[in-house]
């Protein structure tokens, strides 16, 4: 039966969805839940192309990255004396390339692959562990400093 153009065509789940920009059809096949294994399409189309070796690549840089925007979102703050106008362009310099990481995740989380997947939240948890204990060593450093100027006096 033909349908009328705009009109939505039924579809069985786990079906190809056909595409249209009204001069070709293209069939586009993408995994709508959460699945294991190395056949994932990752941020680019054909990567990483079914490879073990490349989807070990992928699974490494998603952790990578996961890890850098954990460590970028707990910069030290801007120290004192610095030009407003210099400290607010490094604040916004790297909250650039935290938001870019943020957003690469989210798409490479969107293949919904699991290993994906994993490496992305223990990225996050590593990156916040390495970030808060060096926060805390920092704090604990200051407190030092003041109890033993504290003693001087």
């Amino acid at each position: 039966m033909p349908m009328a153009p705009g009109q939505n065509m039924p579809m069985a789940p786990g079906q190809n969805m056909p595409m249209s920009n009204g001069t070709t059809n293209m069939i586009m096949n993408m995994q709508m839940s959460f699945y294991w294994g190395k056949n994932a399409i990752v941020l680019f189309s054909g990567w990483p192309n079914n490879s073990l070796g490349m989807y070990i690549l992928a699974i490494l840089f998603v952790f990578i990255l996961a890890l850098a925007a954990e460590v970028l979102s707990n910069q030290p703050p801007i120290k004192r004396g610095t030009n407003p106008l210099t400290g607010g362009l490094i604040q916004s310099g790297v909250y650039f390339v935290r938001i870019g990481f943020i957003y690469l995740l989210m798409l490479a989380v969107m293949s919904f692959n699991v290993g994906i997947f994993i490496a992305a939240v223990l990225g996050h948890s590593l990156g916040f562990f390495v970030a808060r204990s060096r926060a805390i060593a920092v704090a604990n450093g200051e407190d030092q400093r003041s109890a033993s100027d504290t003693l001087k006096i």
